[in-house]
């Protein structure tokens, strides 16, 4: 019987074939931990009494609040920095960008098994790598052993074919796919894509597919390793990192979803859950008060092109707050150098240092009551932007861009010539 591909990595790094089901110890090639969730992870590992990182690479990433506002958050990341100055562990301060985004670019290759106190970790799994979001003390055995515990999930299959209209992009088709499966459609399950719309879209736009996983519950998303994966690890110098990895032909899947974007409209999803989604000709109209453009879902450069040539030669609505945040130092440097800040800045954008900004609701951009933020951020639940009292509309980098000018959710294709 053949394997998935997440049975194959799962199966390398226990050292025997495994199937889903199966509980499992398996060796790590990445554990990760940010300024939320790291200070539990460090205290975890000097509670276990390990003094030794066994995680071939350990990371510890300050984005979450980046740079801190308070005290107490200065505190915790204090801690991170001094763990890293005793233990070795690899170090990612402010400035440096979203931990899923440095991932990818600096760390992450096909065939890895990636553990990161995160849920957002399951980013990497577009490179070909299986990667999951676990505890702050399951990280901290994964530091102390390079080892953590498992059950093997079944996978379910997304086919998706067809033409991918103007208009539409990578957002509006997993919103599309968390709306139509639900919230926990895929509770620990992988979700696996593949298809012709797989293969049109750059692997940029894949991260954003595998990034929202976990939003159907999943416990990864991934997607097999191509000749555009081997190309986006050469731009970053670590083509030797790329290798092939693919399910077989007779791989068991729980369920396979044949899935046509050909008609699919922009999509927005409406508080306060990420499956309450509509298409943008149902909720077009809708006031706004706030947009932001960035997060591990769409603040690559990609998204920032995406947006800039909206919003290129024309100004954001008087009565709209627009932020845009680059994912890492790396987008923005390139982002300066194709004059997008300027874009941004002119259009009367905040641009704002490489990080997560308005989507965890520590800091930068927190709404007031009764405010509307439309936002490429991949979760919108009550309360995720710092109020309770406020709605978050998630979209794509163009519907927001588009919004921003209008002062309403607006359809994209109005702007896009």
């Amino acid at each position: 019987m053949g394997k998935t591909i997440a049975e194959k990595i799962i199966s390398e790094h226990v050292g025997r074939d495994v199937n889903s089901g199966d509980i499992v110890v398996a060796k790590v090639d990445i554990a990760m931990v940010q300024d939320g969730t790291g200070p539990l992870a460090v205290d975890e590992f000097c509670t276990m009494g390990f003094d030794v990182l066994k995680a071939p690479n350990s990371i510890l990433f300050i984005d979450h609040a980046s740079p801190s506002p308070r005290k107490e958050l200065s505190n915790a990341q204090k801690k991170l920095r001094d763990f890293s100055k005793k233990t070795g562990a690899i170090l990612s301060d402010i400035g440096e960008g979203v931990s899923h985004q440095i991932l990818v670019e600096k760390y992450v290759k096909p065939g890895d098994l990636v553990v990161g106190a995160d849920s957002h970790t399951c980013t990497s799994g577009a490179l070909g790598a299986f990667a999951t979001g676990m505890g702050s003390t399951d990280v901290a055995l994964a530091f102390g052993l390079g080892k953590v515990w498992l059950k093997v999930p079944a996978s379910l299959k997304f086919v998706l074919n067809g033409k991918i209209p103007d208009g539409v992009f990578s957002k509006d088709i997993i919103l599309h796919i968390i709306g139509l499966i639900g919230a926990d459609g895929a509770n620990y399950k992988v979700m696996e894509f593949e298809g012709e719309v797989i293969e049109q879209i750059s692997q940029e736009a894949r991260f954003t597919i595998t990034n929202m996983a976990i939003e159907a519950g999943a416990k990864s998303g991934i997607i097999a390793p191509d000749e555009k994966t081997r190309a986006f690890l050469r731009s970053y110098g670590r083509e030797s990192d790329y290798r092939e990895i693919k399910s077989d032909p007779d791989a068991v899947y729980e369920k396979i979803y044949e899935i046509d974007v050909s008609n699919l409209e922009p999509v927005v999803a409406l508080p306060h859950t990420v499956d309450n989604t509509k298409s943008i000709s149902e909720v077009e109209g809708i006031k706004i008060d706030q947009v932001f453009i960035g997060t591990c879902t769409n603040g690559r450069l990609e998204d920032l092109r995406v947006a800039a040539s909206i919003l290129k030669g024309r100004e954001k609505h008087p009565d709209v707050r627009l932020i845009v945040i680059p994912a890492s130092k790396d987008v923005y440097l390139k982002a300066l150098e194709e004059g997008l800040i300027k874009i941004f800045v002119e259009s009367g954008a905040t641009v704002l240092a490489p990080g997560c900004g308005p989507c965890v609701g520590v800091h930068q951009g927190v709404l007031g009551d009764g405010e509307r933020v439309l936002s490429t951020q991949n979760r919108n639940f009550k309360g995720r932007m710092g109020n309770p009292k406020a709605e978050i509309f998630l979209a794509s980098p163009a519907t927001a861009a588009a919004s921003a000018i209008t002062g309403k959710i607006t359809d994209p294709r109005k702007f896009l010539v």
